[in-house]
């Protein structure tokens, strides 16, 4: 897996934000014109790690090539001795864990809530304003909107900075409501992106899976809030054995009633958090059963809404659906296993999650000739 927490040594009390740059030997003369006070440049490597210095002080990588790091935006925890890469450079796939809060209890959540929160919006902030250009920044938790205020104002400030960025939150839809909309109009709607869980047209299925009464009626009354905001919308449906059945209900009620929304994903879970605990009651094999997913995917995608599938390997995906199965799995979390050697779709294919269990996962699946 790539590491997103690294080994460092830095001369400070308090934690701070830094954007690692190494130069060509030739061009070190002119690199302090190239920096700005957030940025430490590549000094020497050696035995003892990578040297950089900086506005803030010198600072030390340990463990890690320098050139994989290079441009990289830290944490750094100098305590701890520790630095989490808040935006890897080179990498698609970079998202702010905003909280761990949440008040949904998923049966299949990835990320188990905590009941503690650190604010971590400064740093944040600054670290997308030294992204790369033209980045999507990915904001997650736990749930981000149980700190709306920050939130909003955060998107509003660092979309009017940076122009050429965009965003995509992920929410569970509980916490919009009227009061927002002036905060949310004042945001560029088009550069975000709203990731938000709708799991079944039925009430107690849907509420069973997020564990909160109600749930769905005030996710609907919220997307037809965001309707009327003029909001991008992703809806996502994470495929389980509760709710495979009621897909294609779902499906219609989307083409009839959430026509709007700009896609609508289809996702296998992940073998981890909750999700592991759960795993043997609710992970449905879409390699032996996708009629249901096809029958779903045809519905909406005839109503001229697009639909995806996310994180299915695509030696799991029938041939005629296979374009609409992009790689979205995290690079960080992503594997092949050894069915895939030879496949000639592997540079195409987003693989498994790195936890994907080798012995109770899908049945059918194989590499592609």
């Amino acid at each position: 897996m790539i590491p997103l927490r690294i080994k460092v040594e830095a001369n400070a009390d308090q934690p701070f934000v830094v954007r690692l740059r190494s130069f060509e030997a030739d061009a070190r003369e002119q690199r302090t014109d190239q920096l700005n006070p957030f940025d430490a440049a590549l000094e020497r490597v050696g035995p003892e790690g990578a040297h950089y210095v900086g506005a803030g002080g010198p600072i030390r990588i340990l463990g890690i090539d320098p050139s994989k790091v290079d441009g990289d935006v830290l944490l750094v925890n100098p305590r701890r001795g520790t630095a989490d890469r808040l935006i890897r450079s080179s990498s698609p796939h970079n998202t702010f864990l905003v909280t761990e809060r949440c008040d949904q209890v998923c049966l299949m959540c990835s990320q188990p809530p905590k009941k503690h929160h650190v604010d971590l919006f400064p740093y944040f902030e600054t670290a997308a304003l030294l992204a790369p250009e033209g980045a999507t920044i990915g904001i997650s938790g736990g749930e981000p909107m149980l700190f709306k205020g920050q939130l909003l104002a955060f998107l509003g400030r660092v979309l009017d900075a940076r122009a050429d960025l965009s965003f995509h939150v992920l929410t569970n839809g509980q916490h919009f409501d009227p009061d927002d909309c002036e905060a949310i109009r004042r945001i560029d709607r088009g550069r975000v992106v709203w990731g938000i869980p709708l799991y079944s047209r039925d009430p107690a299925v849907h509420d069973k899976i997020v564990g909160k009464a109600g749930a769905l009626e005030q996710l609907l009354e919220n997307l037809a809030l965001m309707c009327r905001l003029g909001s991008q919308v992703e809806l996502r449906t994470v495929l389980m054995r509760p709710n495979a059945d009621g897909l294609p209900r779902l499906a219609r009620f989307i083409a009839s009633t959430l026509p709007f929304i700009r896609t609508w994903a289809i996702m296998q879970m992940e073998n981890i958090g909750f999700g592991r605990m759960n795993w043997k009651t609710l992970f449905y094999d879409s390699s032996e059963g996708f009629d249901v997913v096809g029958r779903s995917i045809d519905l909406v995608r005839g109503r001229g809404i697009d639909a995806w599938l996310y994180n299915f390997p695509l030696c799991t995906v029938p041939e005629r659906y296979r374009h609409l199965a992009p790689a979205t799995i995290s690079d960080w979390k992503r594997a092949y296993r050894g069915e895939c050697g030879g496949c000639k779709l592997k540079a195409e294919c987003g693989g498994f999650f790195e936890w994907h269990p080798a012995s109770h996962g899908y049945s059918n699946l194989g590499a592609i000739q």
